[in-house]
């Protein structure tokens, strides 16, 4: 199946929109990847948070809730000043969930304020009419 790409630079405090939906709802995606890049590395110091969900957030955060059923992936990574002795480190963690519309990437530096990159791969899916159903309904289910 095809690979869909997404990259892009966030300020502490954002939500950026990537927007998949259709209007038969037809396509759906999985995560196959996704990594994370300070802006300036080993230059700052910074603790990254950021999040994927199937919904927008009202709230952005640096807290990982993975009891949270809206909540497809989260990622951590920080730098130091002196990465000589502090190498950065990454944690990322996301589910294979199918879904067929808009997803929302948060960030929140714990550190700082810093900005950070993410990179995300998707795998596009053709969705047959009970898979585009069920889909569906769990995105409806998620908004109420």
């Amino acid at each position: 199946m095809p690979i869909k790409t997404f990259r892009g630079l966030m300020a502490d405090l954002v939500e950026d929109v990537i927007t998949l939906h259709t209007n038969n709802g037809s396509t759906g995606y999985r995560i196959v990847k996704f990594e994370l890049m300070p802006k300036v590395p080993a230059n700052k110091t910074a603790e990254h948070v950021v999040k994927i969900y199937k919904i927008s957030q009202d709230t952005i955060d640096g807290n990982v809730d993975f009891s949270d059923n809206t909540l497809l992936a989260a990622g951590f990574v920080n730098n130091d000043t002196n990465a000589y002795q502090n190498p950065p480190a990454q944690s990322i963690i996301f589910d294979q969930e199918v879904f067929n519309q808009d997803i929302y990437v948060t960030h929140k530096d714990m550190a700082v304020g810093e900005s950070c990159n993410y990179y995300i791969e998707l795998e596009q899916i053709k969705l047959d009419l009970n898979e585009n159903t069920v889909a569906t309904l769990k995105d409806i289910r998620n908004l109420a």
